[in-house]
């Protein structure tokens, strides 16, 4: 096998209001360390479509899907924040093709669960929050004013079907898929206790039995804050196969 096919792929997926441009640094620096990596933005957060608002979270992990296997090589998949629930479709439904599952300040989604199931019809869809209500929900520790400024000028709404959709999980080959947590915005000891503690948003974390911890203590975007560090960890995952 060719080195181009042996060496693996790190996807790297955003989580929502944000497009590939969201990993520009980190894929920066893993390219300086020789690593080959690619962010995608996924179905709805593309503001060249027309019809983004109307897309659905099938189609979200049906693009991650193609991207995987048009990659015709070991994966290594990333994702951030609520590309939980795509990568979670993916990883259930082609647990081969993924060497290494990274979460990002990120959890597996549990059977069942969707990210707003009450959300709205008839909306456009999630827009951005202002700062001050976001940081009630998500930290925005490490994040410069001129960071702030580039994510509201570029976020998109997170469409609605996104949201209400919910995940139909069925194959439980995903539970042995080596698996790396890096958490951020919460400690992984704190991870630990509420995946015990049948926490609901914790509810799949402690099934998973390959399972790698790494604290990278900054806010919620640490593509943003802490890129650099990021870009190592993720180095590491995808030699750790």
């Amino acid at each position: 096998m060719s080195e181009e096919h042996s060496t693996p792929v790190i996807f790297l997926v955003p989580g929502h209001w944000l497009g590939a441009w969201a990993w520009d640094d980190v894929v920066d620096h893993l390219s300086a360390m020789g690593h080959r990596a690619k962010a995608l933005t996924l179905p709805g957060l593309d503001g060249t479509d027309p019809g983004r608002a109307c897309r659905t979270l099938d189609d979200q992990a049906a693009a991650i899907e193609r991207a995987i296997s048009d990659s015709r090589g070991p994966v290594i998949l990333a994702a951030h924040s609520g590309a939980n629930m795509p990568a979670t479709l993916v990883l259930d439904q082609h647990p081969e093709q993924i060497r290494r599952m990274v979460w990002v300040d990120s959890g597996p989604a549990a059977p069942g669960s969707a990210f707003a199931p009450d959300f709205p019809e008839g909306t456009e869809g999630l827009a951005l929050p202002p700062f001050e209500a976001l940081k009630e929900q998500a930290s925005l520790d490490g994040l410069s004013d001129e960071m702030l400024e580039r994510f509201r000028a570029r976020a998109l709404p997170e469409p609605g079907a996104v949201l209400r959709q919910s995940v139909a999980l069925t194959n439980e080959k995903r539970y042995g898929i080596p698996t790396t947590f890096v958490c951020c915005s919460i400690p992984s000891a704190q991870v630990r206790e509420l995946a015990k503690a049948g926490n609901p948003m914790f509810a799949e974390v402690g099934n998973f039995t390959n399972v790698d911890y790494i604290d990278l203590p900054t806010g919620h975007w640490p593509m943003w804050s802490r890129p650099a560090e990021l870009a190592r960890i993720l180095a590491t995952a995808s030699t750790e196969c």
